[in-house]
């Protein structure tokens, strides 16, 4: 893309998240992520007096015993960005409005600006196989628009996805206490047990909030006779038959199993998730994120 193209559309994606960070977000980030103005400690068991409003029910229910979580001053918060452009990312199915990929980078995009208008800390990574691109935090309008720059001029090298080997990277150059937010469609070779241990590894040194970029083809084929499929990560091509219902039903099932795996993968982490999906505004989920983070509190 040649600069003066390059600048436009940094200018144009500038203009669209800042409307949606004043729009829809409107505090909502600020709210889920420093609405107490203090950060969380570790926990002691209860004491009469105690507001309850702070007892950890996690630690509660395995201990038998009311522990209550304990808080300190919040210091600046560090807000992470490690998006996913490997090449099964820029799926697009034929009446889709949008790639896989031009949702990740958006929405990066919109958590970037939220981060910096929040005096926050942000740093980016873009993967693929590996880490192709690594910018650590900083702050500032110069820092978010080189973020943005970043992600819209960014070609990768690689076409496969790693997520273990990526996770393991950043469990070694990410400072503690920060959230990092995974943004990905988890198509990993091997599933999602493929980085489950790397997963857990990370989550004890920052937050991890997990968004899921999905297309709704890739879980349901439609009825439309033979059709070549393709994967572009390993360049794989094959003929399937959509008009056959066993054909559409093994799709379906196979897509219903990936999604069952992360599911149980992200709740036995603990790791929040959030669905992002190409055919409806990825804004309104991440506003129904925040919104529920802040409920549960």
């Amino acid at each position: 893309m040649l600069t003066q193209d390059l600048m436009r559309e940094v200018r144009r994606l500038q203009v669209r998240t800042k409307r949606r960070v004043e729009g829809l977000f409107a505090g909502e980030y600020h709210t889920a992520f420093k609405g107490r103005g203090i950060e969380f400690a570790d926990v002691r068991e209860y004491e009469p007096g105690d507001d309850v409003r702070t007892i950890d029910w996690n630690v509660t229910a395995r201990t038998g015993k009311p522990f209550i979580k304990r808080f300190v001053e919040e210091r600046e918060l560090t807000v992470f960005l490690a998006v996913d452009l490997s090449a099964s990312e820029s799926f697009l199915s034929a009446n889709g409005p949008r790639p896989k990929n031009r949702i990740a980078i958006e929405a990066a995009a919109v958590l970037a600006l939220s981060a910096s208008t929040n005096h926050d800390r942000v740093g980016l990574c873009i993967f693929t196989e590996d880490i192709e691109l690594y910018l650590p935090p900083g702050k500032g309008r110069g820092h978010s628009l080189r973020l943005l720059r970043e992600l819209l001029s960014f070609e990768p090298k690689a076409r496969g996805t790693n997520i273990d080997r990526v996770l393991l990277r950043l469990g070694h150059v990410l400072p503690r206490r920060g959230t990092l937010f995974l943004v990905s469609d988890f198509l990993a070779p091997g599933g999602a047990k493929s980085f489950e241990t790397s997963l857990r590894l990370l989550s004890r040194k920052q937050e991890v909030i997990a968004l899921q970029v999905t297309d709704p083809r890739e879980r349901e084929l439609p009825n439309v006779g033979l059709v070549e499929v393709f994967d572009p990560e390993t360049g794989a091509k094959r003929l399937l038959d959509t008009a056959s219902r066993g054909v559409r039903n093994q799709y379906r099932q196979a897509a219903l199993q990936r999604e069952a795996e992360l599911t149980k993968l992200f709740g036995r982490t603990e790791t929040d998730r959030v669905v992002l999906s190409t055919d409806r505004p990825f804004v309104q989920d991440l506003v129904k994120y925040f919104q529920m983070r802040e409920r549960r509190r």
